[in-house]
């Protein structure tokens, strides 16, 4: 009997390799590279009248590998379609059939497979188990497209002609953007308030030391902001060194410290952040070649769900730590799941056993990404921290007045989870004292503070933010904080965003004239009817008609009304080849210097100042002065944007240990 050919189609040629070596003889496995077709450049693509119909095409770059999938179709008795699982993947396959010639009539058999990760009995599974495509998250997926190509398409050439060439605007990075821009003017509007604080240090009988912080005083409550001049903390001050201080209460009890639940794609990118300071579009980048390598599960789930294969072998590792870090029974984690295609698995290392440094991979990054997952997921079957919280309320008496002070003291009494999931939590000793006990005054502290405005949102504060308010999924984090720095609505410094002067004109513009586009609900809510779509609740023709019938009219009235805004500054200087007088322009990488003669004369002037220091990061630009929104310099690379390096560090400016030793 001849051996049949089977053709097994992938996005990628390292996820190809890795499953090729899973089926062996008589299957064949081929990459589409992504996307086989996609809406036309240069034009809407979508015909409007009637019930918004795409016209796709086949991209240029994907020419070749068509070509190839189609004559390797010829000599193939079926064909699998092993596109990644979520919505994206099932687009992809369902690109590829339309393609290839491969819709209904065709008499090649065609199944659809779908696995979470990479391993020989995932695949082996899949291969036993084809399903029919499934319409509806395709349905799902284009009604996403259409939509975003809707808004993009029309709302950009409002904004060329109202601000400036070359913008553009999108569903979910406008939203992003109006963030970053809020946050930057709730801390321009902030007003910082003095506050004091009045902290003790005791001595013991034994001579051990603590610290108490004063938390009454005459029957009021001393807290964060009582106390806000300095006359009144000097005046308490003064009668808590001629207090005599005795032990009221000493409080102990034990906590619990749970676990967190294994990563999402939000989560991951979060603590990748947070952890190793990577970007989201790195961290989904080296996640994406661990998963194709067959290391951990598939990199784009807002799931906490473990396949109980899992935990049985997260639970065999923790047996290895002793008894006492393994649960009686596995610890299971609610999803809060926005989307039904994303209800699948958490991102986990394929095999628990495979211990972080046992695998042989890539780079030190790819190694310290998969130690970050292989960490969490173990940690999160395994036992609680115990911690022990003491509270010791000591009475201060000075004459006629009275009051207490409080100190805290935190142990870990056993570990758990700890173990793994390493943490910055130090232990707080207190000494060993009872109720009447006297202690001493041996010092007083009072300092001088001030509130602060609320932090800048650096990419994981983003992203958690973007996931809380409802807004993208996770397959969107990563390309949507990428899209708003290339096009330079917000720069990053010191791993935190500002906004551009154009970032905030666009913002403001959509808040103005097109308010549903920048709000948090109204995008959440477009969601949600996608979601619904991919359940098969909802036509996606009918909520695209709904939502741009009204828009497109506004559209058209907006750009008869609304007047061009003068985005241009005076420069001071003439043109040196014409004399007419120069300005600054605001272009798509920044501000420059250009002829006021445009487009007679076309001379123009970068708007720089060269430090004559090569860029750390990438070796191949220069290090220039630039200038944020509000006036204030930092520093980046020349090549901008396609090196993001910028610092507040002037990189002129000795640095404090070269004035040391200088």
């Amino acid at each position: 009997m001849a051996t049949k050919h089977h053709l097994v189609i992938v996005e990628s040629p390292a996820k190809g390799k890795t499953i090729e070596k899973y089926l062996g003889k008589g299957y064949k496995v081929l990459a589409s590279y992504g996307h086989v077709r996609d809406l036309p450049k240069g034009k809407l693509g979508v015909d409007v009248e009637h019930g918004f119909e795409p016209s796709y095409v086949i991209p240029t770059k994907a020419k070749k590998a068509v070509a190839a999938l189609k004559k390797a179709v010829a000599q193939a008795d079926d064909v699998y379609l092993a596109t990644d699982y979520d919505r994206e993947g099932e687009a992809i396959a369902w690109h590829i059939i339309q393609a290839l010639g491969l819709e209904k009539g065709s008499k090649l058999p065609i199944y659809r497979i779908t696995f979470h990760e990479i391993t020989k009995s995932a695949i082996e599974a899949a291969v036993k188990q084809p399903r029919e495509l499934d319409i509806d998250l395709v349905n799902a997926q284009q009604a996403r497209r259409v939509l975003d190509r809707l808004v993009g398409y029309t709302l950009s050439p409002f904004l060329w002609k109202k601000v400036m060439k070359g913008l553009s605007a999108g569903r979910v990075q406008s939203v992003a953007v109006r963030l970053i821009v809020d946050r930057e003017r709730e801390i321009t509007a902030f007003k910082p308030v003095e506050y004091w604080s009045i902290d003790a240090l005791l001595d013991t009988a034994k001579k051990e030391q603590f610290k108490a912080s004063l938390v009454s005083w005459e029957g009021e409550k001393i807290e964060k902001l009582t106390v806000q001049t300095k006359d009144r903390a000097d005046a308490l001050a003064a009668s808590l060194k001629a207090a005599a201080y005795s032990i009221a209460s000493v409080e102990s009890k034990e906590t619990q410290k749970r676990p967190s639940a294994p990563f999402t794609t939000s989560t991951l990118q979060q603590q990748a952040a947070h952890r190793l300071y990577f970007s989201a579009k790195q961290t989904m980048k080296l996640a994406q070649d661990l998963y194709e390598a067959g290391h951990i599960t598939y990199m784009r789930t807002d799931s906490t769900n473990l396949a109980n294969e899992a935990i049985e072998e997260a639970r065999s590792v923790i047996q290895s730590f002793g008894a006492d870090y393994l649960p009686t029974a596995p610890v299971v984690y609610k999803t809060k799941s926005k989307g039904a295609q994303e209800a699948h698995e958490a991102i986990r290392p394929t095999h628990a056993t495979d211990q972080p440094g046992s695998l042989d991979l890539p780079s030190e990054r790819h190694a310290k990404l998969y130690e970050l997952i292989w960490q969490r997921m173990v940690s999160c079957q395994m036992a609680p921290a115990k911690l022990r919280a003491e509270t010791i309320l000591i009475d201060a008496v000075a004459g006629k007045e009275q009051g207490q002070l409080k100190a805290n003291g935190n142990t870990i009494v056993f570990d758990g989870y700890l173990k793994v999931w390493p943490t910055a939590r130090e232990d707080v000793l207190l000494p060993s004292l009872k109720q009447d006990d006297k202690v001493a005054l041996a010092d007083l502290e009072v300092g001088q503070h001030f509130t602060e405005p609320p932090a800048r949102y650096s990419e994981a504060t983003l992203v958690k933010e973007l996931e809380e308010n409802g807004i993208g999924r996770p397959s969107t984090y990563a390309p949507t904080l990428s899209t708003i720095q290339d096009r330079n609505y917000v720069q990053l410094l010191e791993r935190r965003f500002h906004p551009t002067e154009v970032g905030t004109t666009v913002v403001d513009m959509l808040i103005k004239h097109f308010p549903n586009i920048v709000d948090l609900g109204f995008t959440a809510q477009m969601e949600e009817q996608l979601d619904e779509v991919a359940e098969g609740k909802k036509d996606w023709t009918k909520e695209l008609k709904e939502f741009f019938v009204p828009f497109e009219k506004l559209i058209k009235e907006k750009t008869e009304e609304v007047v061009k805004l003068d985005m241009t500054e005076d420069a001071n200087k003439p043109c040196p080849k014409c004399g007419k007088p120069m300005i600054i322009r605001h272009g798509r990488f920044g501000k420059f210097i250009a002829c006021s003669g445009f487009p007679d004369c076309k001379h123009t002037e970068p708007l720089i100042v060269p430090t004559g220091v090569k860029c750390p990061d990438c070796g191949e630009g220069d290090v220039i002065a630039r200038k944020t929104r509000r006036g204030k310099t930092f520093w980046g690379c020349s090549r901008y944007p396609a090196c993001k390096y910028a610092t507040w560090e002037d990189p002129l400016k000795p640095k404090k240990d070269d004035e040391a030793s200088a």
